[in-house]
C-alpha cells in the first residue's frame, strides 16, 4: 500500500520506520528544523532524521496549507497516516488519498481527546494506558475507531518514558491496522462513552500541591515531567523537581521539609515525597540534598512558601 506519513517528535518515529518496513512511503511530512539547544542551532525533527536514514523524501511544512496539500496530492497515495504531527489536516486533502487518513493516538479513545493524552492521563492518576488508531474527521480526534490496544507502563514512569512505551506498541497497532486497510478487512467503530479532554500543558499545570495526598501529588509529578516541569516554592524562589518517588516514611505536615542522606522528604496530606534531584530557579540541575545544605541557614523554609 502506498502511504504518506505525517509526523514530528520522536514519539512517532517507531511507527514511521515499522511502516517503512512494510510499506511503500511516498513521503514523509514533517515540521520544519527548529532552533535547539543553548545557541539555538537549527535541527532537522526526529521524523525527518528518521526519514533521511531510511531514505524517504520529505516535505517540511509548519502546516499543511494550499502549497503542502498540492505536494502530498500529487503522490497519489492510497492512505495517510499521522502521529504528532503538530498541525491539522483538513478538506481537501483529508479526503486526497483513496481510504483517507488514519491516526495514532496515545489514549484510549473516547478518553483523553487532545494534545496531551499521556500527560493528562498520568496526571488523573488512570491505571490504564493505551493506544488507539482511528479514521481521522474534522473533529478532534473524535473518528471511528479501528483498533485500540492497553500497553503497560511501569508505575512510576512519567511522561517521557509512558510516552516511549506507548509509541513502540502504538507502531505494532498502527501497522496492523493498516495491513487490515490492505487487505480490505479492516473495520471501525464509533467511539462509545463521554470523551475527555487533554489539553495542551501550561507551565502553571506543573505547581505541586502539597495539601493534596501523596498519591495526587506523585500523579501529577509524573504527568508533568519532563514538560513543561514539576516545580514548587522554596523561600519565594522557584525550584523545579527533577526527580521523586513515593516514600514510605511517616507522615510530615504538608509541605515540610526533612532530609535524608540520599532526599528531601517533603510532606503531603499524606505520606511523604522523596524527591532526589532539583534545578532551583537560574542554577543547573543538582542534588536535592546538595542544594538544601545551601538553604538550612534559613530557618523554617517549606515548600509551597
Amino acid at each position: 500500500m502506498r502511504l504518506v506519513f505525517a509526523g514530528t517528535p520522536t514519539a512517532a518515529v517507531p511507527t514511521l520506520r515499522r511502516l517503512a518496513a512494510e510499506q511503500d512511503i511516498a513521503a514523509v511530512v514533517t515540521r520544519p528544523d527548529a532552533p535547539l539547544g543553548r545557541k539555538r542551532v537549527l535541527t532537522p525533527s526526529p521524523v525527518a532524521q528518521a526519514a533521511e536514514e531510511l531514505g524517504l523524501p520529505i516535505i517540511k511544512a509548519a502546516r499543511l496549507d494550499d502549497e503542502a496539500t498540492a505536494a502530498i496530492t500529487v503522490l497519489g497515495a492510497d492512505l495517510g497516516v499521522i502521529v504528532a504531527y503538530g498541525g491539522l489536516v483538513r478538506e481537501p486533502l483529508l479526503s486526497a488519498p483513496a481510504h483517507g487518513w488514519i491516526n495514532l493516538h496515545f489514549s484510549l479513545l473516547p478518553q483523553w481527546r487532545g494534545a496531551a493524552p499521556v500527560q493528562r492521563a498520568l496526571i488523573a492518576g488512570d491505571t490504564e494506558l493505551g493506544a488507539s488508531v482511528f479514521q481521522l474527521v474534522p473533529a478532534l480526534d473524535a473518528g471511528d475507531v479501528f483498533a485500540t490496544r492497553v500497553i503497560e507502563v511501569t508505575a512510576e514512569a512519567t511522561a517521557d518514558a509512558a510516552l516511549d512505551a506507548l509509541a513502540v506498541g502504538g507502531a505494532e497497532l498502527t501497522a496492523e491496522v493498516v495491513s487490515s486497510i490492505a487487505d480490505g478487512s479492516a473495520s471501525a467503530l464509533p467511539q462509545e462513552g463521554a470523551p475527555t479532554l487533554a489539553p495542551k500543558l501550561a507551565l502553571e499545570d506543573g505547581l505541586l500541591d502539597w495539601s493534596e495526598p501523596l498519591e495526587r501529588v506523585f500523579a501529577r509529578f509524573r504527568g508533568v515531567t519532563p514538560e513543561p516541569g514539576a516545580h514548587t516554592t522554596v523561600d519565594g524562589i522557584r525550584v523545579k523537581v527533577l526527580a521523586a518517588s513515593p516514600s514510605t516514611q511517616e507522615q510530615l505536615e504538608p509541605g515540610e521539609i526533612v532530609a535524608t542522606k540520599t532526599a528531601l522528604l517533603i510532606g503531603t496530606a499524606t505520606r511523604p515525597l522523596a524527591v532526589s534531584r532539583v534545578q532551583p530557579a537560574g542554577k543547573g540541575a543538582m542534588s536535592a540534598v546538595d542544594w538544601w545544605r545551601g538553604q538550612r541557614a534559613v530557618e523554617g523554609l517549606r515548600a509551597g512558601a
